[in-house]
């Protein structure tokens, strides 16, 4: 699909954002006309977002029907997650090899390692409210881990199909850090992987993407069966046969 430009792109980046931060809520309407007063655009301009979110998995939509929110159901989840944990530890692994060979290559995680122990030493000394919006600085650090690797990884294919599944990572990261224990152990995880390609160990790199993952997961499971997660509304389908 081609990508569009001018007002087309800023209703697509400015839907895709709320999506994704879950401002706008798993099932929610998405009204043509109503987006298109919020948003000062005419309708052709909505109509090719709502498209374009469609194609990648955000927006249910159905010609002639009002298009929704995509939602989010326990099958799902695991459905994306057994992609996940077949390609993202081996994009670890293959960058932290890269890394032996070229030291270049490893710059963009020694740097992401000391900002995420300056995080931590500054969101340990916040208060439960000051935490609470201290967690966006967390996501900024852990999408940046995301994109260095696909950016750093040499597989061209690997790198494009982990990519392609982002915006539906980036939507339920804000379900998996639901609470301040979480995400420190999160943090802690990424450290791992940090540290592992940082040192240029192929193994220990896959090793600690899968076990992020593994518990990302769990986290993410459990959230959404206990309905206490941190998007009210969102939609719980229990899949008995996995």
């Amino acid at each position: 699909m081609a990508r569009a430009t001018g007002k087309s792109e800023a209703v697509y980046e400015r839907l895709k954002g709320d999506i994704e931060s879950l401002r706008l809520k798993p099932g929610a309407k998405l009204s043509e006309v109503q987006l298109g007063e919020e948003l000062g655009a005419s309708r052709t301009p909505v109509r090719e977002a709502i498209r374009r979110l469609a194609a990648e998995g955000l927006v249910d939509f159905v010609p002639g029907e009002v298009a929704r929110v995509a939602t989010i159901s326990l099958g799902g989840v695991r459905a994306l997650f057994e992609i996940r944990m077949l390609l993202e530890p081996r994009a670890a692994a293959l960058v932290a090899t890269s890394g032996a060979a070229d030291e270049r290559v490893l710059a963009p995680f020694h740097e992401l390692l000391a900002r995420l122990d300056e995080f931590e030493e500054s969101f340990r000394l916040l208060d439960a409210a000051g935490q609470t919006r201290g967690y966006q600085n967390f996501y900024v650090l852990a999408e940046r881990y995301d994109q260095a690797v696909i950016a750093a990884c040499r597989n061209p294919y690997l790198a494009r199909t982990i990519r392609d599944l982002r915006s539906q990572t980036v939507r339920l990261r804000h379900l998996s850090h639901s609470g301040p224990r979480r995400m420190l152990t999160s943090l802690e995880e990424h450290r791992a992987m940090l540290k592992a390609i940082a040192h240029g160990d192929a193994q220990a790199a896959e090793s600690a993407s899968r076990h992020h993952l593994a518990q990302t997961l769990q986290a993410l499971i459990d959230s959404l069966a206990s309905g206490e997660s941190a998007a009210p509304g969102v939609e719980i389908q229990l899949d008995i046969t996995r």
